[in-house]
Formats: structure tokens, C-alpha cells, sequence
């Protein structure tokens, strides 16, 4: 970094010092502050609550991401840009024409494509431009025919004429949207069309320059195409007559069998059967000449008959009714260079087009005229690209600032507790959770995440009315966590205001405060209670339920078993013991040596409160602090993780796991964590009534407490705590003749 005499100013936020962003020089010699006090290195383009438009036009490479390079980048564009900067802390979303520096070169083009828009949109004596006024590009250009874009649509010709050429432009190689979004051609589509013009008018001039080409004038390509149509039938008659001749007997095979006459008798035919036109095109005799009318195959009769007028009487001079091989090669011959020229005939995609017109603007000026247009749209592309630097310099005047107090350092987040990176707020179990950050996958997130040391509820939040989802994570820094669980529903709040119905997918579970891990002891005891109590419930109950149900089977079928029946059914009986008891035992049910137990377990529990409570009441005054130390042995372990965790919590890791390059410890404190979550309480001046009528039955607490204040104070004077305050006839030594315990020698009288 670059040194700088600039005096730096900090604010301690999140265990942090951050640097204040307040005025134009904290932004001109913000590339001399070292990086390792920035609080982020990198932030995504997308998921945060910042316009993506404007974080795009800042991302130089296109990666998706802002590091500190494209951050320092827009800032000494915008010194370039801007008469002065402090302008960027007053946000708007409209740039005065007047704050543009015209002493730069970027400057003027800025303020030159500033004007050009207004002017476009026919506000051409406006003092300022608004984001609104570059936000559609189409909207701009609407009214204007060139827009530097170098593609002109129809509309933007001066004549009809080159309008019409574009339109046949557009017709053949297709069309692209310019900056209107009205369809048009480039230089490109222009070059490539007349190209394929010129090939095609060489070739045409080719074919109508050499005379033995077209030997019939204007006739020569019907004459062509009817010969084309019967070329191949025509050559397999000559070829099956010759072959006839060569062998006699060849005549009856090369003609239809019998057989094959009969298969198509069972058939319905048609002139154009394709059975019948697999058949020659006459009857095979050697040496026959091909008829031309009668006698011709009737699924060929119509071509033949083409043929005979479009090609044979042209070329042989007049009507003929039959071909003979030899006419066959003369016609042939005298059309043999047009079909070759024919065949060279270029490949391209005018074929949409007429001959003529293509022709025509091959030869013409239409491809000059249409060059001329594309040129002169291009002409004015110096002021028409600076629309995205326009844009770019508003949306910077209204975001820039709020993205460096998101990025450089989070005043943001620890002043308004409205980051960039807050997606909402989640309300849920009378809790308002302002830390919500958008999720792509909640598996990889709570990866990292979980190092957070902060209570997070991942959410699937979804809109029923256009059935759209997203998934959050809420950080829960206030309240307690007994009601939080998988699949509690809530309503989450986007910072748009709409709302989504959301359900908890997962947990990470982590202290939200001490006050809840002083009572997590507790709490679980109580809850292991219920656990067991319910479990060895639950077991008697089925215990109770199996035997009424083997009782109910056997009253309904008792009567109707046979004795084998029984005794198959019946389970085997226990082995009888080696000594029978004796017939008193066996009915009082418990033994002297169960009593004798009992006794002695009920003993041994009594002796150990008593010795306990011998303890508790042997402290005296200091009472109070055995409670309390009895207190902190309890709670105190739970007490303790839950504050080294506390002092970890951060919110790095939540922002890493969504792209961003957190530079700092940035921590989530006990008050900052309260802020961040709101807990349900009655508003200010409300009025409660105490009366509910369903609450349940009251019990005498006040006589239980007095019961407990009375056993205590009686167990203190059995135990003679209280000797030294009673009376001598009231004294528990003299009460139950006990020797008082004589006092402890001091150190003077033990010499």
C-alpha cells in the first residue's frame, strides 16, 4: 500500500476497529489504507441486498465476485468521472448534469452520452438524469433511426428503396436486435449477402453469355426440367429393348409376368399407383421406338406427355408420337451444356428471392447504400456506448457508498443492523431474528457455519401464491431454545416486504445466552424425570393391557376349550422350588428379609439428608452462600462453556459459507446479539388483566411455603442450631437430655 499523509479515523465495532468512511478524502486515499483493515477481501454479485445491476457494472473481470481491486477501480474512475466525490455520500438516484467533470475526456463522454439520452427522450433542456431515464434502452432509442449499436433495422433508411433492400437482407440471412430491440441487419449479414448476390449473377452470366447453353432461347429450361422428369425411365426402356435384342428370350422376362399382372388385379389401382409406376414405360420388344402417347405406362403418361411437348418438338422440329433411341441421344445431347451449367449453380441461401432481384441488387448500388447506413450508425457509437457509464455513475451515486460500509468495513451491520447481507426478518416462537442470510445448500453451509458458535435455524421458505422457494439461515441471539425444533413453522419477511411461509429443516445448536445455560441443568433433570416416568408408565400400562387381554381371551373361550386344548395352550409351569415355604410365607407375599432391606435402604437415605441437612444448618449465617455454592456446582460448568462460546461468536464463518472473504473477528456480543433478536414483550403504557378465566386450579403455595419455613427452622432446633437463641427449657440439649458439645479451645487458652 501506498503511504498517505491522510489521518485515519476508527471505530471499534464487533471487537474490530473499523475505519470511518465519512468524507471525500476517506474515499480518494482509501488504495493507501492497508487491506488487512479492511473488514471483507470479497463479495458475491448475487444473494444480497444490494441492486445486482450496479454490483455487475463494478465486477471488471465478470467473475461474480468484488474484490479490493475492482472496489479501488470504481473509485478513481469516479474522481475521474465526478467534479467531486463527497457527492457520493449524499445518495440518489439522479446525477445533476453539472456535477460531471468536463476537464476529463471521460468526463466529456459521460456527460455527451448524458445528454444524447435525454435528448433521445425528448427531454433535452433537463439539468440532471435519473436512473430511471437510462433504465430501458429501448426506450431511448425508440425515437431515434442511427444508435451507434452498427445494426440498423428497416425504419432507419432514408429511401424506401433501401429500406426494401434491408427487409430482403434481413429475409435471407436473418435478423438481429438492436438497441431498440427492433429486429435489423449488421455489416456482417450485409457482406455475407451480397457476396452470395455476386456468385449468383456471375453464374447467371455464364449461362446466358454462351449461345449452345440455351439452344431452345427462353424454352431451354422447361425443356430441361420435362426431360429431367423421365431421364431415368426412359434409359432403363432403351436399356431393356437392347438387351431384348441381344436375346429373344429376354423379352418375356424384362416384361411384367403374369404374376405380377395378377397380384395388382386384386388391388384398387390409380394412374399414380406406385406399383404400376415400378413397371417399364412400355412393352419391351427389341429394337421397338418409345411411344409417346398410346402404349405408355399410365402412371407415366402425363410426364411423357410434358416430355413430347416441351422437349421433344422443340428440339427434333415437330410432334412425334414415337422416340426412337436415337432421337433419345439427340435431344439429349443438344440439352446436355444447360443441364451442365445448371448443375454449377451456386449453393446459397437466396433462394427466397427471384433471380431477377437478386440480379438486380448484385449489379446496383444497394450494397453501397446499405454499407453507407451501417457506417453511419456506427458513426455515433462514442456517445451511444457511454449509456452502460451513465448508468454505472448513478446507480454508483446511490449504492457505491452503502457497499463500501458493507465491505470495507460493517457499519451497516453493526449501526443499523441492516447490512447488505441481511435478506429479512423471521418471525417464529414469539422471536423476531434480523440475521437472515440467503442459503444455496444448507448441508454445505452449516459445514462452516457451525464455527459461528451461534444458534442457527436453517428455513425452506416458500410463497404460495407464485410457488416460489428460497432457503435462509436465522440466528437465534435471543430467548431460549426449549420450543425450537425441526419443522416449527414461522413467517419470514424478505427486506421487500413479502412475506413467505417458513419451516425449520435444521438446527445448529449452541448457548443463546447465559441467563438459558444457568437453567439448561435444571431443565434437563426435569426433563430426564418425565422421560422416566413416562417410560416405566408407559411399560405398565402395557403390562396391564396384555394381561387383561389374556384374561378377556380366556373368559370368551374357556368354555369351549377342550382339556388337550388346554394343556397345549397352557404355559410350562415353573419348576418347583427345592424347600417348599412354608404355607404363612407363601400368604403374607413378602419375606422378613425384604422388610429387613427396605428398613435398611430407608435408613441409610434418612441418615444421608440428615447429614446433609447437619451440614447445610452447621453453616450458620453463611447459609445463603452454601445455597449459592450449591448453585454454581450445578450450573456453573453449563454457565461457563456457554461464555467461552459467547465471546466466539461471529459472524465470519455465516459469511464465508456464502462466498464473501471476511478479514476480521467480526463478533456477535451479548448486547449486540439482544439487538439482533427481538423477544415478545408488552408494548409501552399496555394494561394486563390477570384474570383468566381457564387457568388452572390454584394451589396453596403460600401454606406449602410456610411448611417448609416451619420443617426447616424445627429440623435446625432437633439439631440445636437454634440453643444459642431459645430459652434453657426449650433447648434441644436439655429437651432431649443431650451433653451440649463444648466450644472449640481458642489458640490463647490451648498455650
Amino acid at each position: 500500500m501506498a503511504k498517505s499523509s491522510h489521518a485515519w479515523k476508527f471505530f471499534r465495532a464487533g471487537g474490530v476497529d473499523q475505519v470511518v468512511l465519512a468524507e471525500a478524502a476517506d474515499l480518494v486515499n482509501l488504495h493507501t489504507l492497508d487491506q488487512k483493515l479492511w473488514v471483507a477481501l470479497a463479495c458475491p454479485v448475487k444473494g444480497v441486498e444490494l441492486d445486482p445491476r450496479s454490483l455487475k457494472l463494478l465486477d471488471l473481470d465478470g467473475d461474480g465476485r468484488l474484490r479490493p481491486p475492482e472496489i479501488l477501480a470504481a473509485i478513481a474512475w469516479l474522481e475521474d468521472v465526478l467534479k467531486d466525490v463527497a457527492d457520493l455520500f449524499k445518495p440518489s438516484d439522479e446525477v445533476p448534469l453539472a456535477s460531471i467533470s468536463s476537464e476529463t475526456a471521460a468526463g466529456r463522454d459521460i456527460l455527451a452520452g448524458a445528454k444524447l439520452i435525454l435528448k433521445n427522450l425528448g427531454k433535452p433542456d433537463a439539468k440532471s438524469i435519473t436512473l430511471a431515464d437510462v433504465s430501458s434502452t429501448e426506450q431511448i432509442f425508440t425515437a431515434t433511426k442511427l444508435n451507434g449499436d452498427g445494426i440498423v433495422p428497416p425504419e432507419s433508411a432514408d429511401d424506401e428503396d433501401t429500406a426494401k433492400v434491408v427487409a430482403d437482407i434481413m429475409a435471407v440471412m436473418g435478423s438481429v436486435p438492436d438497441r431498440s430491440a427492433k429486429p435489423g441487419i449488421d455489416q456482417p449479414r450485409v457482406d455475407a449477402f451480397f457476396e452470395q448476390a455476386r456468385v449468383y449473377a456471375e453464374w447467371a452470366d455464364k449461362g446466358a453469355a454462351v449461345a449452345p447453353v440455351r439452344t431452345l432461347g427462353e424454352a431451354t429450361g422447361a425443356a430441361a426440367e420435362a426431360l429431367d422428369a423421365v431421364r431415368a425411365k426412359v434409359n432403363d426402356y432403351f436399356a431393356r429393348c437392347r438387351l431384348a435384342s441381344f436375346d429373344a428370350r429376354a423379352a418375356v422376362a424384362l416384361n411384367p409376368s403374369e404374376t405380377e399382372l395378377a397380384a395388382l388385379s386384386a388391388r384398387v389401382l390409380t394412374g399414380e399407383s406406385e406399383e404400376v409406376a415400378r413397371l417399364p414405360l412400355a412393352r419391351i420388344e427389341a429394337g421397338r421406338a418409345l411411344p409417346l402417347g398410346d402404349g405408355v405406362n399410365p402412371a407415366w403418361m402425363a410426364r411423357v406427355g410434358n416430355f413430347a411437348r416441351l422437349t421433344v418438338a422443340p428440339v427434333l422440329g415437330g410432334a412425334r408420337t414415337s422416340l426412337t433411341e436415337r432421337d433419345w441421344e439427340t435431344i439429349t445431347g443438344a440439352l446436355a451444356a444447360y443441364e451442365t451449367w445448371l448443375l454449377a449453380k451456386p449453393v446459397t441461401e437466396l433462394a427466397k428471392l427471384e433471380g431477377v432481384r437478386i440480379i438486380a441488387l448484385a449489379k446496383g448500388d444497394a450494397r453501397a447504400r446499405v454499407t453507407e447506413l451501417v457506417t453511419r450508425d456506427a458513426a455515433v457509437a462514442t456517445e451511444s456506448n457511454q449509456i452502460d457509464a451513465v448508468e454505472k455513475l448513478i446507480r454508483c451515486r446511490r449504492d457505491f457508498v452503502k457497499l463500501l460500509k458493507n465491505f470495507v468495513n460493517f457499519a451497516e451491520f453493526y449501526g443499523k443492523r441492516k447490512a447488505i447481507f441481511q435478506v429479512g426478518t423471521l418471525y417464529l416462537d414469539a422471536r423476531s431474528c434480523d440475521l437472515c442470510l440467503l442459503v444455496d445448500d444448507a448441508g454445505r453451509h452449516g459445514l462452516l457455519a457451525s464455527l459461528s458458535q451461534a444458534y442457527l435455524a436453517y428455513c425452506e421458505c416458500v410463497r404460495r401464491t407464485d410457488k416460489e422457494k428460497r432457503s435462509i439461515v436465522a440466528a437465534f441471539t435471543g430467548g431460549d431454545t426449549d420450543n425450537l425444533m425441526v419443522g416449527r413453522n414461522g413467517v419470514f419477511y424478505d427486506r421487500q416486504g413479502g412475506d413467505w411461509d417458513a419451516t425449520i429443516t435444521k438446527i445448529i445448536e449452541n448457548p443463546i445466552s447465559i441467563r438459558q445455560a444457568f437453567w439448561s441443568p435444571y431443565k434437563r433433570f426435569i426433563r430426564l424425570i418425565e422421560e422416566q416416568v413416562a417410560k416405566r408408565a408407559k411399560a405398565a400400562d402395557e403390562a396391564r393391557s396384555t394381561k387383561a387381554a389374556v384374561a378377556a381371551t380366556e373368559v370368551a373361550g374357556g368354555g369351549d376349550k377342550k382339556p388337550e386344548d388346554e394343556a397345549k395352550a397352557a404355559p410350562a409351569k415353573e419348576a418347583p422350588p427345592l424347600v417348599e415355604a412354608p404355607k404363612e410365607e407363601k400368604e403374607k407375599g413378602i419375606d422378613v428379609g425384604t422388610i429387613a432391606a427396605i428398613g435398611v435402604a430407608v435408613g441409610g437415605i434418612a441418615a444421608f439428608f440428615s447429614s446433609i441437612l447437619a451440614t447445610f444448618f452447621g453453616l450458620g449465617l453463611w447459609m445463603p452462600l452454601g445455597i449459592l455454592g450449591l448453585l454454581l456446582a450445578i450450573s456453573g460448568p453449563s454457565m461457563l462453556v456457554a461464555w467461552l462460546k459467547l465471546r466466539q461468536r461471529n459472524i465470519g464463518p455465516l459469511l464465508d459459507a456464502n462466498g464473501w472473504a471476511v478479514n476480521a473477528l467480526a463478533r456477535i456480543n451479548i448486547p449486540f446479539g439482544a439487538a439482533l433478536t427481538g423477544v415478545a414483550a408488552l408494548p409501552a403504557g399496555a394494561s394486563r388483566s390477570l384474570v383468566d378465566p381457564f387457568a388452572e386450579k390454584k394451589r396453596p403455595w403460600k401454606l406449602y411455603v410456610f411448611l417448609i419455613v416451619v420443617a426447616l427452622l424445627g429440623a435446625a432446633w432437633f439439631f440445636g442450631k437454634l440453643d444459642s437463641y431459645m430459652p434453657e427449657k426449650a433447648k434441644a440439649t436439655t429437651v432431649f437430655h443431650r451433653t451440649p458439645t463444648p466450644p472449640s479451645p481458642t489458640p490463647s487458652e490451648s498455650k
